[in-house]
């Protein structure tokens, strides 16, 4: 199971630590979800989790405040003793004494911040959906083209780190080279970065190793992007039809999400950087609802109903119809 450390959302958000007990690196956050806990301090512990982040808002505050100190450290003990991750103030809230009191008996920290309650709890659950997020390790690069994130797969040596070489000098953004990060932050979005350690470089065969950050400035390079569409590279095989029309959407699988694709064979003289920048505008193109195949086949058909479905299947014979009527 995909996990956080508290240390990490501490730097992440820059919040003060109130108490500090130097666990913070072993307290593990699994869970993409936070509560205030306004009906646990009343004494409903159903369905409660005590495995995620507890945030006292002005809500929570204001009802802590109009108690007694004897009635307000029972109902924070009785939170406390579930063995919660930790305590996050918002609003700069001073914290009340029995909170220090209870924070030190469980050795539980008590963290402070100063946005509002709504704002802050929906930057850290939006963060926490990205960290915690089902992920996978592929091996290819993922570049920003004309703002839509294409993530170049193929075989090792088939010419990706060069295609992203090219497309960064013609003005366009490198994220990851080699091996890229694919995390599913949603049913219908996956989000790709590079690892840590090899950040904004990338590998070139008979010169090494580039810093792409600094051959070419901070313009060039960018921490994540979303996988908008792939392109599977290969090499050219003289006895397999490729797509000549691009009716038929090709579509590769990762993580359990569709991502539009086409593959592309690489021979001596391709220019993989011009074909990669149309291939990009071509993709949003269609998302903006034109499409050139469509535009010919109304005019050798009088129809928009010939070919255009996403199955291959379903229409086989569509390039030979083409080809017949020109």
């Amino acid at each position: 199971m995909a996990a956080v450390t508290l240390k990490k959302l501490i730097n992440d958000f820059k919040l003060e630590e109130l108490t500090n007990f130097g666990n913070t690196e072993q307290i593990l956050i699994s869970v993409a979800d936070v509560t205030r806990p306004g009906l646990q301090l009343a004494g409903y512990f159903e369905h409660f989790g005590p495995d995620r982040l507890q945030l006292i808002g002005n809500m929570e505050y204001a009802y802590l405040s109009q108690m007694s100190s004897e009635e307000r450290l029972s109902r924070l003990d009785n939170l406390f003793r579930r063995k919660i991750p930790c305590i996050i103030l918002t609003a700069r809230h001073e914290p009340f004494p029995e909170m220090y009191q209870c924070s030190e008996k469980y050795s539980i920290p008590l963290l402070r911040t100063e946005e509002i309650t709504a704002s802050f709890m929906s930057s850290l659950i939006k963060h926490l959906n990205v960290e915690l997020a089902p992920q996978t390790s592929m091996h290819g690069v993922l570049v920003e083209i004309y703002g839509e994130g294409i993530l170049i797969l193929g075989e090792s040596g088939v010419g990706k780190s060069e295609t992203a070489m090219e497309l960064v000098k013609r003005g366009h953004r490198l994220i990851a080279d080699d091996l890229v990060e694919v995390r599913r932050v949603s049913d219908t979005t996956l989000l790709g970065r590079a690892p840590e350690i090899i950040r904004h470089l990338i590998e070139i065969r008979g010169v090494g190793i580039l810093d792409v950050k600094e051959l070419y400035g901070v313009s060039s390079v960018k921490m994540q992007e979303n996988i908008n569409f792939v392109i599977n590279l290969e090499l050219w095989d003289e006895d397999k039809i490729y797509e000549r029309m691009g009716i038929n959407q090709e579509y590769t699988e990762i993580l359990g999400i569709r991502v539009p694709s086409t593959n592309i064979p690489v021979r001596p003289g391709r220019n993989l950087a011009v074909i990669a920048e149309v291939a990009a505008i071509n993709f949003r193109q269609k998302q903006m609802g034109y499409n050139a195949a469509r535009a010919l086949t109304n005019r050798l058909f009088g129809t928009d109903q010939v070919g255009m479905s996403d199955d291959p299947g379903l229409a086989p014979d569509y390039d030979k119809a083409v080809y017949d009527n020109t």
